[in-house]
């Protein structure tokens, strides 16, 4: 994105604000309140009037914290690189002290925070103004937002389609124009997934980068992480830097970077060796347009004089899938324990999705052998792909193997739902169901739509997803670049490079 023109006076902005909004991304909005030409009160009146006239038909936001915004900015933002720009919340992990976080589920709908996520703090220290907490599925479980306690959240390219998930609710709000950043986490796909389905910019941080505490500690075993999903590269580095750096107490550390990553956005890219999977990694196959998309891009990376080499992922789909699908069980009857002991009462029935129950019913069922050979399966995948890397600077595919699935598509129905049902009522049928590949089998339809993206959860390599293609009838087809371990600066100068060769800064779904 160019860097911002200010306007020549601030009046002239404050009567085109809703107008002038769009122009910029998140750093630029900063900029134009560091220099007076705007002030946070009008960005926040801004974003609240897009919210109000916008969500109704879209279904992103859940939570107004539009009191806690005006009490933050009447405090004052101080002079971060993004004092005074609006920012929202996702309804899961970023927990806000007196806010409520649902998880997307009815279960938690009454459950409130008493304390600050780490990254909700250094958010607010950058400037950032919290005013809303955005749409996920239900714990974040699947990758569509269409949770049973609240409405779904569409795509605003396409309201018949899916936002993604678990990101949904923030990644549909960024591209609906109702602020320029908004946070995001990922354990499986769920920053890049909702990415690609929304036309924007989203990388999962090497694991250890961002934090997560104080509470949290290492969810879904080290697979899931913190971050943002942005319209422009700069923002989602500029968002790294203000967050970046272990906690007290935190499991993993990774080395600083060499120098700030919005510096690497101004860095020549290089001539990378780029791997490039033609071939899905677990799903069936990719779907035409997804093919199409995939051969513009690698046509362009070669007319940026970067080398590509076809591959093939050393690993064993199935055993991948059981052993992934184990681990979140585990956790997530983990989860919901916890959350039971925090409330002081188990679920009913109604307070859980079928699929959530299954989850939950299958992780109570398994035994401690299960989950280490789940996990012990998990690191030989990671190893045997960081083994992989070696000889590549990123690896490139499809960020999903469709385009923007239909509503409810990946709800459980038919037979699926029954067999949940009754997985529910009969611990020992669970059990034999998980020994038999049920669980797998289970799951096909969602990894023959977000095919490889676990596999940098799995690593903890970053990955991004940048919104370089679009399908003929106008859906966003997001391509995804992993690096090594720890190497987000490589994927910040390829993906600004990106950005420069096919700017897409300036694209905008109907709905905004």
């Amino acid at each position: 994105m160019p860097e911002a023109v200010l306007p020549e006076t601030r009046n002239a902005l404050a009567v085109a604000i809703f107008e002038a909004y769009d122009r910029y991304d998140a750093l630029g909005l900063g900029e134009l309140v560091r220099h007076g030409e705007v002030t946070p009160g009008e960005l926040l009146d801004t974003a609240l009037a897009r919210v109000a006239a916008r969500d109704g038909s879209l279904g992103a936001v859940v939570t107004s914290m539009e009191a806690q915004a005006r009490a933050q900015i009447a405090a004052g933002v101080g002079d971060g690189p993004f004092a005074g720009v609006p920012f929202l919340l996702k309804d899961l992990m970023s927990a806000y002290a007196g806010v409520p976080m649902s998880f997307g589920s009815a279960y938690l709908k009454t459950y409130v925070p008493r304390y600050d996520a780490e990254c909700v703090r250094r958010w607010r220290r950058a400037g950032l103004v919290m005013f809303g907490k955005t749409n996920a599925p239900e714990f974040g479980l699947v990758p569509a937002t269409e949770p049973a306690a609240f409405p779904p959240t569409r795509n605003p390219w396409n309201p018949a389609r899916t936002a993604g998930g678990s990101s949904g609710g923030s990644a549909a709000a960024v591209a609906a124009g109702y602020a320029p950043m908004a946070s995001a986490s990922d354990g499986g796909g769920s920053i890049r997934i909702p990415a690609a389905c929304c036309g924007l910019v989203g990388l999962k941080p090497t694991r250890g980068r961002n934090p997560l505490g104080p509470v949290v500690t290492d969810p879904w075993m080290g697979f899931a992480v913190e971050h943002v999903v942005t319209r422009t590269v700069r923002d989602t580095a500029a968002a790294l830097d203000a967050t970046a750096g272990a906690d007290p107490g935190a499991p993993y550390e990774v080395p600083p970077p060499l120098r700030p990553f919005l510096a690497e956005t101004h860095a020549s890219a290089g001539r990378l060796r780029v791997a490039v999977l033609r071939t899905p990694a677990m799903a069936p196959a990719y779907d035409p347009a997804v093919v199409r998309a995939l051969d513009r891009t690698i046509a362009l990376l070669e007319s940026l004089g970067h080398e590509l080499v076809d591959v093939r992922l050393p690993i064993d789909p199935p055993a991948f899938i059981g052993a992934m699908l184990t681990m979140v069980a585990a956790e997530t009857a983990a989860d919901i324990d916890a959350f039971a002991r925090e409330l002081g009462r188990q679920p009913k029935r109604p307070d859980l999705e079928v699929g959530t129950r299954g989850l939950r019913k299958i992780g109570r069922t398994l035994c401690a052998l299960d989950l280490s050979n789940a996990v012990r399966t998990l690191r030989a995948h990671a190893r045997a792909i960081g083994d992989f890397m070696v000889p590549y600077d990123v690896l490139l595919a499809p960020t999903l193997a469709k385009p923007p699935l239909p509503l409810r598509s990946l709800h459980p129905a038919g037979v699926e739902a029954l067999v949940l049902e009754v997985l529910n009522s009969l611990p020992l049928l669970t059990k034999l169901f998980v020994r038999a590949g049920g669980l797998a089998a289970t799951a096909a339809k969602i990894y023959a739509y977000i095919d490889g993206a676990p596999l940098a959860n799995a690593t903890g390599a970053p990955a991004i997803s940048l919104p370089l293609q679009w399908s003929d009838d106008g859906l966003p087809l997001g391509m995804m670049f992993t690096a090594r371990f720890g190497d987000e600066a490589v994927l910040i100068r390829l993906a600004a490079q990106l950005e420069a060769a096919t700017p897409w800064f300036d694209r905008r779904p109907p709905l905004a």
